[in-house]
């Protein structure tokens, strides 16, 4: 199921404004995001504050839940462009396409999940969980890889000193902590934070923090489209200009462009994950996707038995257009 972003009517009246200026080559760019997420900001404050727009781009964004879906659009041509885990292009790099997925700008670079606690906890330490139900984030997904890693780097084996419960759905997974399934649940913003005020539970630690730096969420293509270097610059461009009024902003100011993305969410609340994302420095500070981190990601992938090939970070990544724009 594809959820389209209700500002397609602003879209228009972006591209129609900028033909009655003469700028008659306005490319429309479909772009799919995995979820709607306070974790992507810069890609909404980018939008919201024209930096596509300076590029001649008119980007749609569509919510593909799901990173397997996200990757199917991509590949059969939905989207121009996929924003999604760096782990799902190693996957579909192992089948050998015709037309390689390629990332090209990263959007974040830590663990966007926080471990949530049923009870108030005083002096959080990870050895709590120890003999506790762990409400975690789907199998194989990149979420679950790093909670377990970051897990077993404090100690904790997921198989033997906890219940483990990793088969419920994405969507499904607040749900279930609500109606009283775990002790502890591994939960994305602005759910966590959603919880707290609702007297739910509490954030006792960042997944983020523990795990450190990596390619969690990266814009991605296909080789053919790369050849467009016109567009992937141009989107790379905005990106970082996205980036950098993140960070230069209030979070105040911020959460105010990216609102209208979450009609549904307080706007205080949505300055309050703003907020936490950035003092983890969630949000890259820059499009490039660095070798190191890369190598992080798929340390985690092979600490949970998910890596079957042996990628090549020369052919997933191209820090070109990246490179490039941030000289």
């Amino acid at each position: 199921m594809k959820v389209k972003w209700k500002g397609t009517v602003g879209l228009i009246a972006m591209i129609l404004m900028l033909s009655a200026c003469g700028k008659e080559e306005v490319k429309e760019v479909q772009l799919g995001e995995v979820a709607r997420s306070i974790f992507y900001a810069p890609l909404y404050a980018g939008i919201e504050k024209g930096f596509f727009e300076e590029e001649g781009l008119a980007i749609d964004v569509t919510t593909i839940p799901g990173g397997d879906k996200t990757m199917t659009a991509l590949l059969s041509d939905g989207v121009d462009i996929a924003l999604i885990g760096a782990e799902t292009s190693i996957y579909v790099a192992g089948q050998n396409p015709n037309d390689p997925v390629v990332n090209f700008a990263q959007l974040t670079q830590t663990d966007g999940t926080f471990l949530v606690s049923r009870e108030k906890v005083e002096n959080f330490d990870w050895n709590m969980l120890k003999g506790t139900t762990f409400l975690g984030q789907r199998a194989g997904g990149m979420p679950q890889m790093a909670g377990e890693f970051v897990l077993k780097n404090n100690g904790i084996n997921p198989q033997e000193d906890l219940t483990l419960i990793q088969n419920v759905d994405f969507a499904n997974i607040p749900n279930a902590f609500a109606s009283g399934t775990g002790d502890f649940v591994q939960l994305f913003e602005p759910t966590a934070s959603i919880f707290e005020e609702q007297g739910m539970g509490t954030v006792v630690a960042s997944f983020g923090e523990e795990l450190g730096a990596i390619p969690y969420t990266v814009f991605m293509t296909k080789e053919s489209t790369l050849g467009d270097k016109e567009l992937i610059e141009g989107f790379t461009r905005a990106l970082y200009k996205a980036q950098n009024w993140v960070y230069e902003s209030s979070a105040t100011e911020v959460a105010k462009a990216i609102a209208p993305y979450f009609e549904d969410t307080d706007l205080a609340l949505i300055e309050k994950v703003v907020e936490r994302y950035r003092d983890q420095a969630s949000y890259a500070k820059d499009p490039i996707i660095d070798e190191n981190e890369f190598e992080n990601l798929l340390q985690v992938m092979k600490e949970a038995n998910k890596l079957e090939t042996d990628p090549d970070y020369t052919k997933l990544v191209n820090r070109t257009f990246a490179e490039e724009v941030v000289k």
